[in-house]
């Protein structure tokens, strides 16, 4: 079954003035459907080594499979994960945990901006619940699929690649990191640490 790219659930100006709708537009037009499409080529030419027998390019195409999966998966919470009423402080179970494995909301929140900032290249910042661990961590991936860490569930995740900030903020990555938390739609957030943590 093909993938395929899901819609927004808000206008592309909604997150005005922090994100910009021209942004958003290509972002999620563009950018992301190339990931769909990616995906599912990558799938694809996979069946097709299968059914042939053919696995010559299997490193290839799981290169291949793996990038551009990623990319898919983690736009996919991006967008849902933002939202025009967003932004303040996250309340009930999610607060308590967030406190517990961080110290304070203060606390996360340096940790989660400094984690954006620094990743090298293009990447996410991601905020993930550890369920065999009963905790949350704040990870780092960059291209997506490397330099994350296998048996989480992201929650929150911040797309850091320049095509999500540069037409507003050029190379001052810090100012879009900040402005991010004005647009967190934390009822996403807290829907998805109910489904998927036990901590």
């Amino acid at each position: 079954m093909a993938h395929t790219l899901p819609p927004l659930e808000y206008n592309y100006d909604a997150l005005e003035p922090h994100i910009d709708a021209q942004t958003m537009r290509l972002h999620h037009d563009i950018h992301h459907n190339g990931y769909v499409v990616g995906l599912n080529n990558a799938e694809s030419k996979l069946s097709e080594a299968r059914e042939s027998g053919d696995l010559a390019l299997t490193k290839h195409w799981s290169r291949e499979l793996a990038f551009h999966g990623s990319g898919h998966f983690l736009h996919s919470i991006f967008w849902k994960n933002m939202g025009p009423q967003g932004g303040g402080e996250p309340d009930g179970e999610l607060e308590k945990a967030i406190v517990r494995d961080f110290g304070s909301f203060a606390a996360f929140k340096a940790q989660f901006t400094a984690a954006a900032n620094q990743v090298e290249g293009s990447g996410w910042a991601i905020l993930a619940c550890q369920s065999d661990l009963n905790s949350m961590v704040i990870l780092q991936s960059e291209k997506h699929q490397n330099l994350t860490q296998w048996g989480v569930a992201p929650l929150l995740v911040l797309d850091v690649w320049e095509h999500a900030y540069y037409l507003k903020y050029q190379n001052r990555r810090p100012d879009y990191v900040n402005a991010f938390f004005n647009v967190i739609n934390w009822n996403d957030v807290a829907e998805r640490f109910n489904h998927n943590c036990s901590c």
